[in-house]
């Protein structure tokens, strides 16, 4: 494994970030012969995919299809999802899981020897693939990252955070980033790809890691690039509450599909577990905050008759909170834990400035609408990280030294936000699980302006659907089915529909 110097590095493709999508656009270039350089801000296997304990969707089986799986996923998207990005997904997962394998992913198996599929949130069947249970994020990085570590043709940078783009003529051709807080580095190649995460971390209670606050979505707008769906923010209804360890631990909603149940403090049942997280995300808060007709209180996961073995490290988490699940209902609440919203990029994962690609939460196709149907999100992350690695291919080879046709610039982001635990708390309070213009207006008057994009593209959504809920617009506008709302390099937001 090679670390960069304080010098100029070139390669033929660059990728950020080390995550699923990441690993697997950079295996994937590797593995058709380019020079890669993978910049990881953390050690390897230790970014958010690491934790992902949801699994892959793909219609692996003979009961499945892949109409099925898209109907599945437009319906979960509530008519914003963009159907070709759909079609690519639903198409090519199948595929994506079989390379896995052959790559050495260890998924869970039937008695049999088929693939074990589990049931989540949305889908009309058992299609969900899972390595370890509820550890297939973890599972899935420990061994991609290996691949990429011993990989001949990928330098592996890490401790590096990428601090801005480098733009020359309107071309993306590479990146500045600082390894282990030392002076900055320029990277060079013919194609650079994003594969930074996503933006949940900006609010106050969240699954993510503390650094998902979307600085690849800064970094890409500065250079040019667009955003779109920003508004669309999901909430995972079942993080844990403790006031111990682990508070915000994500708890699977494949527990969910094996049979736990949401209770109230009275032990009633109140909503359908398995319905799309928006509608289940809701009715907990609603039934926590009193908003349902009922008094409001805590909420709980029953999981009393879940097999411990199933979901062990889950259970650990939990028990390491001080609360036993195999005897006592879970206390829980939503959770902002992933963003719609991202790069606005094309099915080959090209963003508006040509050298940009962007793969990941990061990225926004459109594929998943309003609502993240559960466990596409790692599908997607190798679906169009293969794709962004082909396409990066087949950008042109960076011009040397000698060969520049005009002035190389960083594309700077915008000052960093000075109070971001009050930025946090704000995006908690006025863009919420449900929000209004009073507290929307509020909130794009934030000093972070990421956050004032997302209050722009909520207040413009005059309507409810999917994981944005206004309270002042409860109903669905159906003049804005499959609309997006689209933040230009300049800050202007248009309204386009994606075909």
């Amino acid at each position: 494994m090679n670390q960069a110097g304080r010098q100029k590095i070139v390669a033929e493709v660059i990728v950020a970030g080390a995550g699923a999508a990441g690993l697997y656009a950079a295996l994937t270039a590797a593995r058709e012969g380019a020079r890669t350089l993978l910049v990881s801000q953390a050690p390897l296997a230790s970014t958010a995919s690491y934790w992902a304990q949801g699994g892959i969707a793909a219609a692996l089986g003979a009961d499945d299809s892949v109409e099925q799986h898209q109907a599945d996923t437009l319906a979960a998207g509530r008519q914003a999802a963009r159907v070709s990005a759909v079609r690519v997904l639903v198409h090519e997962s199948p595929s994506a899981v079989r390379d896995l394998i052959s790559l050495g992913v260890d998924f869970d198996r039937d008695a049999d020897g088929t693939l074990a599929r589990g049931l989540e949130g949305g889908h009309s069947m058992r299609r969900v693939v899972h390595a370890g249970g509820s550890a297939t994020g973890r599972r899935i990085t420990r061994e991609l990252s290996a691949l990429a570590a011993e990989h001949p043709l990928i330098t592996v940078i890490e401790q590096a955070s990428a601090r801005s783009l480098t733009i020359e003529n309107g071309r993306c051709t590479g990146v500045m980033v600082s390894v282990a807080g030392t002076d900055a580095v320029t990277l060079t190649a013919r194609a650079t790809i994003l594969a930074t995460g996503g933006y949940a971390a900006l609010w106050a209670r969240s699954t993510n890691p503390p650094a998902a606050v979307g600085s690849g979505l800064t970094m890409a707008h500065a250079a040019g690039a667009e955003l779109a769906d920003l508004e669309f923010l999901q909430f995972h209804p079942t993080a844990l509450l403790s006031e111990t360890r682990n508070q915000g631990f994500l708890i699977t909603e494949a527990i969910r599909g094996e049979g736990a149940t949401l209770i109230d403090q009275h032990g009633e049942r109140f909503v359908e577990e398995l319905a799309p997280r928006d509608e289940v995300a809701a009715a907990v808060e609603r039934r926590r905050n009193g908003e349902d007709g009922r008094p409001g209180g805590p909420v709980f996961l029953d999981m009393r008759k879940i097999d411990r073995a199933m979901f062990p490290n889950v259970f650990d988490k939990i028990e390491q909170a001080g609360i036993d699940p195999r005897r006592e209902p879970v206390p829980v609440a939503p959770a902002a834990h992933y963003g719609m919203g991202g790069i606005v990029t094309d099915l080959n994962a090209r963003s508006k400035v040509p050298g940009l690609l962007a793969v990941g939460e990061c990225a926004c196709t459109g594929l998943h609408g309003a609502n993240r149907l559960a466990s596409n999100s790692l599908a997607e992350c190798l679906v169009f990280g293969r794709r962004a690695a082909i396409a990066a291919l087949a950008e042109p080879a960076p011009a040397h030294e000698g060969q520049k046709t005009g002035e190389t610039r960083p594309a700077m982001p915008t000052e960093p936000d000075p109070d971001p635990a009050a930025t946090r708390d704000l995006l908690w309070r006025c863009g919420g699980i449900e929000r209004d213009a009073a507290g929307l207006t509020e909130l794009a008057a934030s000093a972070n302006p990421l956050v004032r994009m997302i209050a722009a593209g909520a207040l413009a959504r005059r309507e409810t659907r999917g994981a944005h809920q206004r309270k002042d617009f409860p109903e669905l506008d159906h003049e804005l089915d499959f609309q997006h709302f689209v933040t230009g390099a300049e800050g202007e937001l248009k309204r386009v529909r994606w075909e």
